[in-house]
């Protein structure tokens, strides 16, 4: 077996290992296996990118088996390794180890440890599937894993009906978009009779392109990058995944599931070059995204939730990055985003952890100097999300705020007032968030402040790695190492005075959402109050968020279930199971009158047989 394949088998063998014979084993094993194996993923994937640097990053490919043969096309299981895919399998193996190791102290006293990591390390073989599968077919099956073990884990508590539900409801919304990828598929290889990535690109590359509108299949394939980002309209799902353990909103929200959209794009850039009213759709969709769910973000109060609009935001941001053809840049926010995002999540569940559950922002406050490590890599991972200087959020946002306004593929202030004012909405949430959970009296109860505690080292070591690189991540220039492979839009000449001016509205965005938080929220919180009154209708609003959910429901949900009803009620029941019912009556009627014939008594069976002489003769006398 080779690098490539054991990339992504280990953690396979993690899912089998820990999912068949973890009880019986131990959690001391289940923890070495669990985290054992994807680290030693991380450590192959590190030597596949050394051995790619030095051919000269001509890309690895490795074709495992064949899969099916249909006529004279062979469909196989084949992986690719180039510098798009190096960066993300580095991602996801990398973050997502972090992240079991985290979940170690998280999880250690849950009665369904082994089942934990069994499914954790599935969601994580499943997306490596996807960001090494050298054919959309692979990176289905893998699209369609992540979905699946996401169901698994979100509803991981399936004890509690509300954690049940957010499973079911993000499996179901996923498999919305997922019906538009299928289509785009089949477009695909009804005109070129391939799904291998590498040759529908060269296709899309040369010059004439297929006989196929662009547009149409870019669109398709965004509608199940709508699903699997979590973009409007199919975002839904993405705030209810915090129903789960806080690692596994780590690993949806940072290192995996959710960029599997913006990846997808990137990987297929020339058919988006080819279809610019399309990517005009994607800078749409992003920009709204990102805007609407900012403005929810600022007026939760579950820190989880919080940081679930947050994702749903920067996933926005990406999706503007894509629409305006810096698909390098894209990629940059998906790997800084790990980093700070990975770190803000296990940065609230360590601070759950240390409140004995307690999610509800207004019933914190104070906790600096209580749970000091926490605190400051929250602050840390807080700041570069923010777009503070020099951290790592601030150079990959810069660059989309820049190319928004500047690419030739569809920037324009317009665009660019809306990304930079979202960008102030988010620098503002995220300081509202640091705090009213850390700054201020405290506003806990007197039996939850008793027992706090900064969280085991297995948790702040992992921490302080995260925070660390939401520091100094941002150094690693992705769109320039990316930049052979997908070559950063043109900017116009005319436009490049205006860049130093850009960046320096970029640094006061971050600063300005810095003080206006701390100016709001900051003294007894009698300003935030105020606000509130002041405006109770539109925090209202904000609060329960657009009524989305309650409008889907309305619009959608209940038409269909008294649709479902009707169907039931007269299709099901009345015609399908009355037919059916009725013909079994029929049967068992006429069966219970010719049972009476079959007495057993041969004084009976004579008198017939008399009785059948009889008629033969009477019968017959009359027609003779």
């Amino acid at each position: 077996m080779s690098l490539l394949s054991l990339i992504v088998v280990l953690p396979l063998a993690g899912f089998l290992v820990n999912g068949l014979a973890g009880n019986r084993l131990g959690k001391g094993f289940v923890s070495a296996v669990g985290c054992g194996l994807p680290i030693v993923s991380f450590l192959i994937t590190v030597k596949c990118f050394l051995d790619l640097r030095a051919g000269g990053y001509v890309p690895l490919v490795e074709n495992a088996f064949t899969w099916a043969t249909i006529g004279k096309d062979a469909f196989g299981i084949s992986f690719y390794f180039d510098r798009l895919s190096a960066v993300m399998t580095l991602i996801v193996t990398g973050v997502g180890s972090l992240i079991h190791v985290y979940s170690t102290g998280y999880m250690h006293e849950d009665k369904s440890y082994a089942r934990y990591f069994a499914y954790l390390n599935l969601f994580l073989f499943f997306m490596l599937l996807l960001v090494l599968g050298k054919s959309l077919l692979v990176l289905f099956v893998g699209w369609e894993g992540v979905g699946l073990a996401s169901y698994l884990l979100i509803g991981f508590w399936f004890e509690d009906m509300e954690k049940a539900r957010a499973g079911k409801k993000a499996f179901i919304v996923n498999r919305i978009g997922d019906a538009g990828f299928l289509l785009g598929m089949f477009v695909i290889y009804s005109t070129l009779g391939t799904l291998e990535m590498d040759r529908i690109n060269a296709a899309f590359s040369a010059t004439p392109i297929p006989a196929v509108s662009a547009s149409l299949i870019a669109v398709l394939l965004f509608i199940g990058a709508t699903g699997k980002s979590a973009q409007i309209p199919l975002y839904v799902w993405l705030p209810d995944a915090m129903a789960g353990p806080t690692p596994v909103s780590a690993l949806i929200h940072a290192a995996t599931m959710v960029t599997a959209g913006v990846y997808m794009i990137a990987r297929l850039a020339p058919i988006y070059m080819n279809a610019p009213e399309a990517s005009q759709l994607v800078a749409f969709i992003g920009a709204f995204t990102a805007l609407f769910a900012a403005t929810i973000a600022i007026a939760q109060t579950d820190i989880k939730k919080v940081l679930a609009y947050s994702t749903v935001s920067q996933l926005g941001f990406m999706f503007v990055a894509l629409g305006v053809g810096a698909y390098g840049v894209a990629v940059f926010h998906v790997y800084t985003h790990a980093f700070f995002k990975a770190c803000l999540f296990l940065g609230a569940g360590s601070v759950i952890h240390a409140l004995s559950g307690e999610q509800d922002i207004r019933r914190m406050g104070g906790l600096a100097s209580r749970i000091p490590v926490t605190f400051a890599t929250f602050v840390v991972a807080t700041a570069a999300i923010a777009g503070i200087p020099p951290l790592a959020g601030f150079f990959s946002k810069d660059e989309i705020l820049w190319y928004a306004f500047a690419s030739e593929r569809g920037g324009s202030t317009l665009l660019w007032l809306v990304m930079s004012f979202t960008a102030l909405l988010t620098a503002f949430y995220m300081f509202r968030l640091v705090w009213l959970t850390f700054f201020g009296r405290s506003r806990m109860s007197h039996e939850v402040e008793h027992h706090v505690h900064e969280s085991p080292r297995s948790m702040t070591s992992v921490l302080s790695v995260l925070a660390l690189l939401s520091a100094v991540g941002g150094f690693v220039s992705i769109p320039h190492f990316l930049e052979p492979q997908l070559p950063l839009p043109a900017v116009p000449d005319a436009m490049h005075h205006y860049e130093p001016l850009l960046i320096g509205i970029a640094v006061a965005i971050g600063f300005a959402g810095l003080a206006g938080a701390a100016y709001v929220y900051g003294g007894t919180g009698a300003r935030a109050a105020g606000l509130r009154e002041r405006f109770a209708g539109v925090h209202r609003l904000l609060y329960d968020k657009y009524y989305v959910d309650e409008l889907y429901d309305l619009v959608i949900v209940r038409p269909l279930h008294w649709t479902s009803e009707i169907f039931l009620r007269v299709g099901d029941r009345a015609i399908i199971d009355g037919t059916l019912n009725g013909m079994a009556a029929l049967a068992q009627r006429a069966a219970g009158l010719l049972g009476r014939v079959q007495t057993g008594s041969l004084h009976f069976y004579a008198l017939l047989v008399l009785a059948g002489m009889v008629a033969v003769i009477v019968w017959s006398w009359r027609h003779v």
